[in-house]
């Protein structure tokens, strides 16, 4: 993947059947992080698109009819292509254009956020998407996903009628408004992943699953990853500094074994129930999901 763009796959991490967070992994070197995006109705796999067709940016598919009939090109010496073939193909074709689409419009989002500026909708149509506006409704579903679950951000509209948007933080959480310098990258989406940990666990977490859940989203303890730097001190240090979260060990543990809770600026900014009404949204689950042990917490 080149420097400079975004990747999307599919989620990876989960605590007690619910999906806290999409799967990220980070690349070194590359500037722009690579996101994944919680679906696996957006796009296949790179392993899967390159065994089927090779695909390089936007595509209209159209012209995967056009290019059939030519007769004078080498493809008319193959026999014919079953109509299921071709629509696998056609659907993969479109599938990797809503991918490269999502991308762009999540890389305009980010400038938006570091630049501090309103998002407009028509801009979102005339520059990122031109020609496949009709896909804007999927393409932005997909995006402000990514951002509220990678970032911690929420696309809220301000202005119906011109329909004009701003970035607010998730659940109300203040972190992306402590370090937005307007170089570093947001990563709220971190600390809400652990706060959601914490409440899936019953009030309190073991570090080991922490990061057992967080290595298969491609994040680990001592690595620097592209969005959120090295998580550990993140998770050990600075936000248990600032407020958000205990880290203490756990008592009688020999070896000392150590656990995550909320902390008083977490309780203080979102409460427990915002957290679960916030994940019975992302999972399209009902309240009653939860065990009994949620309702005194």
């Amino acid at each position: 993947m080149a420097d400079g763009t975004i990747g999307l796959q599919e989620p990876g991490g989960e605590v007690g059947g619910l999906s806290v967070c999409p799967d990220i992994t980070g690349v070194p070197g590359v500037k722009t992080p690579v996101i994944m995006v919680p679906t696996n109705e957006l796009c296949t796999s790179e392993e899967d698109l390159q065994g089927q067709i090779q695909a390089q940016g936007p595509v209209e598919v159209q012209l995967l009819g056009a290019e059939a009939e030519d007769a004078s090109t080498p493809l008319a010496s193959f026999p014919p292509v079953s109509s299921s073939s071709a629509a696998m193909v056609v659907e993969i074709l479109f599938k990797r254009a809503l991918y490269v689409m999502t991308t762009e419009l999540l890389e305009f989002l980010l400038l938006k956020y570091r630049t501090k500026e309103p998002i407009f909708q028509a801009e979102m149509l005339n520059m990122v998407l031109r020609d496949n506006q009709a896909n804007f409704p999927v393409v932005f579903r997909k995006a402000t996903q990514c951002l509220q679950l990678v970032f911690g951000l929420d696309v809220k509209e301000v202005d119906h009628r011109e329909h004009i948007y701003v970035m607010v933080p998730t659940l109300g959480l203040t972190l992306n408004e402590m370090q937005r310098d307007g170089q570093s990258m947001p990563k709220a989406g971190l600390l809400l992943t652990a706060l959601s940990m914490i409440v899936l666990a019953g009030g309190r977490i073991c570090e080991e699953k922490i990061w057992g859940v967080l290595s298969r989203m491609g994040i680990f303890a001592g690595i620097e990853h592209c969005i959120y730097g090295e998580p550990k001190e993140l998770l050990t240090q600075v936000w248990v500094q600032v407020g958000y979260l205990q880290y203490r060990q756990v008592p009688y543990s020999h070896p000392a074994r150590y656990e995550f809770l909320w902390g008083p600026r977490a309780y203080a900014e979102t409460s427990k129930q915002q957290v679960k009404d916030y994940l019975c949204r992302v999972n399209r689950r009902g309240p009653r999901f939860f065990s009994p042990q949620f309702a005194v917490m």
